[in-house]
């Protein structure tokens, strides 16, 4: 079965729906023009029961099907916070909002879930009940294990948790999916070098912080190089290095060092938090200077249930043929919040086409809106497959 006629019809209505969000992007828990067109169109569609708030300004609507014989409940969830960065797409729709972008699809990832309620609305062909979960707060708030820490999925009975993200690079009417770990967990640290600043003609009167910061950076790559086995995954960056003084003459007090660890395994994770602290310590110890660590841990490993990850493959090759859905794809070094519904209910993640467009997170990105009718028909008939109607 391709993709839905209905939901190919539905492709310029739900692409204005996709591009009216775009043009108004807005961050975090605070989404106030997001979740009005969110619940505007959950009624105009008819759906049953509309919840908000929770997690704070999370959205949940309720379709019932022809009948609730399965006494199951399937969620489909999407986030819809924007990023934190400048547009540069020249869009006739780019962001009016200076410094705010989604510059990671969740304008389609929201707009696809509206797309698939509204047909699910209509024709209700399957028996049990579906929660979309529209969601706040991907990018870096957690908004996921909010929602779940808000009893959502005990309050609406959902049995299993379906998600999808658009993929760069992977054609438009393709998908990819795996079992097991498939996105990282993502710990951020940060690390303030303290020593004793001076005059850069004077450093035997100093406590120079900069030597031991270099030297942190280069010993923290070795809790991948020789910390972990080298059939694992982790990796870690340092990616901000500031000094407390910008002048060329003068030898800074303290360096503060950013970055994240990345790993595949709760076992690796733990152990390289660990040994990064270590490592941190002794090395500022060892040019007479103190290091103070603030470690903060991130969104957990992203784990697809082996059977539901399979299902999700089954109902991608009915949407898109076999020969394009990519299963048992190696994991990405990525992080998700999606993370937190998989600890609470069996479910998967998969990635739907987005073609030749620019990076997620890049100034130049867009979201394909090619990519609606097959994003929508996975999710429709997901439904109709898991809550098969008598």
């Amino acid at each position: 079965m391709p993709i839905k006629n209905r939901l190919a019809e539905l492709l310029p209505e739900i692409a204005e729906w996709r591009r009216d969000i775009h043009s108004k992007p807005e961050l975090g828990y605070d989404l106030p023009n997001t979740t009005a067109l969110v619940e505007a169109k959950l009624r105009e569609f008819g759906v049953d029961e509309i919840v908000t708030g929770i997690g704070r300004s999370g959205i949940v609507g309720l379709i019932r099907g022809k009948s609730d014989g399965s006494g199951r409940t399937i969620g489909l969830p999407a986030d819809m916070d924007a990023l934190p960065m400048r547009e540069e797409t020249g869009l006739p729709y780019a962001s009016q909002t200076e410094g705010q972008m989604h510059a990671c699809g969740h304008d389609g990832h929201t707009a696809m879930l509206l797309g698939a309620a509204k047909y699910l609305a209509e024709t209700r062909n399957f028996d049990g009940t579906v929660a979309v979960i529209f969601q706040p707060a991907e990018e870096g708030g957690a908004g996921g294990k909010a929602m779940v820490d808000d009893g959502m999925m005990e309050r609406f009975g959902i049995d299993e948790v379906y998600g999808m993200h658009n993929e760069p690079g992977l054609p438009v009417g393709e998908f990819g999916v795996a079992p097991g770990p498939i996105m990282a967990a993502c710990d951020e640290f940060e690390v303030q070098v303290v020593g004793k600043g001076g005059h850069a003609a004077q450093p035997h009167n100093t406590i120079d912080p900069m030597p031991a910061a270099a030297n942190i950076v280069m010993a923290l790559q070795t809790v991948a190089s020789r910390n972990v086995d080298p059939l694992k995954q982790v990796v870690v960056s340092v990616c901000t290095i500031k000094s407390s003084s910008e002048a060329s003459n003068i030898i800074p007090s303290a360096i503060l060092l950013r970055g994240t660890i990345r790993t595949l395994d709760e076992d690796i994770r733990t152990m390289a938090e660990a040994r990064a602290k270590d490592l941190i310590h002794s090395t500022a110890a060892a040019y007479g200077c103190e290091a103070h660590i603030d470690f903060d841990r991130g969104y957990p490993v992203t784990v697809n249930h082996d059977a539901n990850a399979e299902i999700a493959a089954e109902v991608a090759r009915a949407v898109a043929g076999t020969e394009k859905v990519h299963y048992g794809r190696p994991p990405r070094m990525g992080a998700e919040d999606f993370s937190y519904m998989l600890l609470a209910r069996p479910g998967a993640f998969i990635n739907v086409g987005n073609g030749d467009s620019a990076k997620v997170h890049h100034p130049e990105y867009n979201f394909n809106d090619e990519a609606i009718p097959y994003g929508c028909s996975f999710f429709a008939e997901l439904v109709e497959r898991r809550l098969p109607a008598a």
